[in-house]
């Protein structure tokens, strides 16, 4: 019996089966499928116990994102609570509630010029805030590029603005009602002047700041002053510029209510004063809600773009 053969007999009874090839053939991989299971088991095994840690701290995580601001909000409402128990004529949250129910079953009907829902008064407040704020990127922008850019115009420039700066934006209100005749774009006007300063300060700060490395190869090259601007400056002042825009808006979002109250017509500011003329107090704190939840979707629409054009 040759060496082969008894090797052959061996597999054959350690596997107790037929002494043929395919047999054998098919044990040893059944054996191979065996081990290869055997081997894996103890990785499986010992992955399972980080499991349980880490969906355990997902949910930490996740609990402490979300019950700190719930217990806010219930705080807000409790001292709500409180104050209108103890006012007859301060509307409680519930009391608010139903009236809100009733305002926005239709928030876009129309009544008259005068006598619209609150969603026409929101976008009509946010169409004046928009033209007015579109009007001082166009004109603060360039405006901080050049003031940042130029010593000259930087020293020239700089005390007309620490003097108008200050100004309360309403001031500017009766300038407007006496220039455009018109109460529409003079509220646009209010916008317009309390929205700009940021933007230029922001902006030609963030000039100013750029390493002077970058200047030094702008030189070297001897690139335009359109490549300069375009290529080295507008990526390099892109969160200062993103941080007086965002800082514009919310400004722009406060100044257009104060100045709806006194130029009246259609606007979420006309809107809370004609409530008030009609005793409707709980409408007034619909629209301080509503005011507030539009300010900060803006607010969080900016702080998104800005983390999204972020330049390192």
């Amino acid at each position: 019996m040759t060496a082969a053969t008894i090797g052959h007999d061996k597999v054959a009874t350690m596997l107790d089966v037929e002494p043929n090839r395919d047999s054998a053939r098919a044990s040893a991989a059944k054996a191979l499928a065996l081990a290869e299971a055997a081997n894996e088991t103890p990785a499986t095994v010992a992955e399972a116990p980080t499991a349980g840690p880490a969906r355990r701290f997902a949910s930490g995580a996740a609990v402490q994102r979300v019950v700190p601001p719930l217990l806010g909000l219930l705080l807000l409402v409790g001292i709500w609570a409180l104050v209108a128990s103890k006012s007859s004529g301060f509307p409680g949250p519930a009391q608010t509630w139903d009236a809100a129910v009733k305002v926005f079953a239709d928030p876009f009907y129309q009544n008259g010029p005068n006598d619209q829902g609150i969603g026409w008064n929101v976008l009509t407040s946010l169409k004046r805030v928009g033209i007015g704020f579109g009007f001082a990127a166009l004109v603060g922008i360039p405006l901080g590029f050049i003031i940042g850019r130029f010593a000259f115009m930087n020293k020239m420039l700089e005390p007309i603005i620490s003097l108008l700066r200050p100004v309360s934006p309403l001031a500017w209100l009766p300038i407007g009602l006496m220039v455009f005749k018109a109460a529409d774009p003079a509220a646009t006007w209010t916008i317009f002047i309390c929205s700009i300063w940021p933007m230029i300060i922001n902006t030609a700060v963030g000039v100013q700041r750029v390493p002077e490395d970058y200047m030094n190869v702008a030189r070297v090259l001897n690139l335009s002053e359109w490549k300069i601007v375009t290529k080295i400056l507008f990526p390099a002042v892109l969160p200062y510029m993103l941080t007086g825009i965002r800082l514009s808006i919310g400004t722009a979002w406060l100044v257009i209510v104060a100045a709806e109250m006194l130029t009246g017509g259609v606007g979420i500011g006309f809107w809370v004063w004609d409530e008030w003329n009609n005793l409707k107090v709980e409408h007034i704190v619909i629209a301080i809600f509503v005011i507030g939840g539009v300010g900060l979707l803006l607010e969080q629409a900016l702080l998104f773009i800005a983390k999204r054009f972020s330049y390192e």
